[in-house]
């Protein structure tokens, strides 16, 4: 029996549907939209009984994204899987669920580059070679990434050294951490490129999606035999894999008895550019139970006030604060969300898309506010998240960053107003590692004294834990990228490194 294929649409309709190796290699529509499932795949109920046999996580893994990307062969999906699933994490479960006292932590850190952005960028660079000899393509895939943060430092890891690639990241000079900064422009590779932007996350993005929608200028770059797509969560190959860890989570509470079958969770997300919690929206539509999906921002609060409101405004000063991967203001993967919402109404999407670029703001109906009835939105302060690493250290000795620290406030808030007793994950989405200074800080006043990396000799010995191998050489390591550009020169600054290749 021939299997029936899952195409992907375009969020703003200008744009055929797509099988998943097309949508892998484009990252975003030419319309400017975004990739979105036609349909989104049901799981049956025996699939609760697998998880509750000790599964492991590239089983689940393939389950799961095998009916996302229905044109990979079995043989093709099980091979990408084998590559990004392997010993480059440093826990044998790979997203570990530790639990304190009533709340579990999804830790989802334990890759090569301390972010849970390496779940699905481990399996990315996989996914997208394989795309690229099945529609038999004869270009060079060049990555252009905007990042906050994380998302750099995991791409330019994934990427380093494939085949027929180039990345190129692009980050806000003043918006990452010391150590955030400093994995990325000592990332080795011939076929890697950082640029500090002298802006935000939002104009790096804004300027990426601007090249990538600039018809005229991807002509010219492809008639050199290059080809631009995505490692952000804009690509649907990106957001995919993230649904994975949700089930792999749940299933975790079944095996150790924590849950019963069919009982319901919540989930609390530290948000930023809304890929993460979209995953754990598409868990659900796919069958997971979840009970509330906690949307946890910072002082930047676009997306707890929309929740809340209904209000999408980004009209407000960027604020930068210790949890950088969440300093944004344009959500990019709100998109997707709205298009579920809008009952796959693309006209209406992109009316409210245009009015974001024209106006800075827009409000949704009723019947979208109803259909989000799921989420709930509300925000932490940067004292509140002070305060909240220093409580969960002081209560468990156990360290969390400064964005997981969003989330346990946020969580905390939510049960105070609603006493909701459901049983709730927080996603756990960065090493303390990755953040001495706004850690150690937190838990005493007295390290203002010390930097980074004198800070993370000290946050291994106060925590008892060994320091992460991915960050213990760090400070040692040579600076390989030094290129600058200012908002205005990121189209001229890509076409200066791709005119650098020898085939031009």
């Amino acid at each position: 029996m021939e299997k029936e294929n899952l195409y992907y649409l375009s969020t703003r309709k200008n744009e055929p549907k797509a099988l998943s190796a097309q949508a892998i290699i484009k990252g975003i529509a030419e319309d400017g939209g975004l990739f979105v499932p036609e349909v989104i795949p049901r799981i049956n109920s025996d699939f609760f009984q697998l998880l509750e046999s000790k599964y492991d996580y590239k089983t689940i893994a393939y389950l799961i994204i095998k009916k996302f990307f229905t044109d990979f062969e079995k043989e093709e999906l099980v091979d990408c899987i084998n590559h990004a699933y392997n010993q480059k994490f440093d826990a044998e479960a790979i997203t570990p669920l530790i639990k304190k006292e009533g709340v579990y932590f999804l830790e989802l850190f334990h890759g090569p580059t301390l972010s849970f952005k390496d779940l699905a960028l481990s399996i990315l660079p996989f996914l997208l070679t394989r795309a690229i000899q099945k529609l038999r393509i004869n270009k060079e895939i060049v990555i252009l990434t905007a990042t906050s943060g994380d998302t750099g430092k995991a791409a330019l890891q994934a990427f380093s050294g494939v085949r027929d690639t180039r990345i190129i990241v692009l980050y806000p000079l003043k918006g990452v951490s010391t150590i955030q900064e400093r994995q990325m422009l000592t990332q080795e590779g011939d076929n890697v490129f950082v640029v500090g932007l002298e802006g935000n996350f939002d104009d790096a993005q804004r300027g990426i999606k601007e090249i990538f929608e600039d018809r005229v200028f991807n002509k010219r770059i492809e008639e050199k035999k290059f080809l631009f797509s995505s490692a952000n969560s804009i690509n649907i190959g990106r957001l995919i894999p993230q649904i994975v860890y949700y089930f792999y989570a749940y299933g975790k509470m079944l095996q150790d008895g924590e849950i019963e079958n069919g009982e319901k969770i919540n989930i609390v997300v530290p948000t930023g550019n809304f890929g993460n919690i979209l995953a754990a929206y598409y868990a659900r539509e796919m069958g997971l139970p979840i009970n509330k999906l906690i949307c946890a921002s910072n002082e930047n609060r676009v997306l707890a006030d929309f929740f809340q409101g209904g209000t999408y405004d980004r009209r407000r000063e960027l604020i930068p604060t210790i949890s950088p991967s969440m300093d944004i203001l344009i959500s990019s993967n709100l998109e997707r969300l709205l298009w579920h919402a809008a009952g796959k109404n693309f006209n209406q999407v992109k009316e409210l898309m245009e009015l974001l670029k024209s106006r800075g703001f827009y409000a949704v109906n009723h019947f979208i506010k109803d259909k989000l009835d799921i989420f709930y939105g509300e925000f932490a302060n940067q004292q509140d998240c002070r305060e909240g690493i220093k409580e969960v250290f002081s209560e468990w000795k156990y360290l969390i960053d400064p964005h997981t620290a969003v989330a346990w406030v946020v969580y905390k808030k939510y049960h105070q107003k609603t006493g909701d007793i459901t049983k709730t994950i927080i996603v756990a989405t960065a090493s303390p590692f990755k953040f001495p200074k706004s850690v150690m800080e937190s838990i005493d006043e007295r390290n203002k004294k010390y930097t980074d990396f004198e800070l993370i000799k000290k946050m291994s010995d106060l925590a008892e834990i060994s320091i992460p191998l991915a960050i213990r050489e760090l400070e040692k390591k040579p600076i390989q990228h030094h290129k600058i550009c200012s908002c205005g020169e990121i189209k001229k600054t890509i076409n200066e490194i791709l005119n650098g290749f020898s085939h031009f």
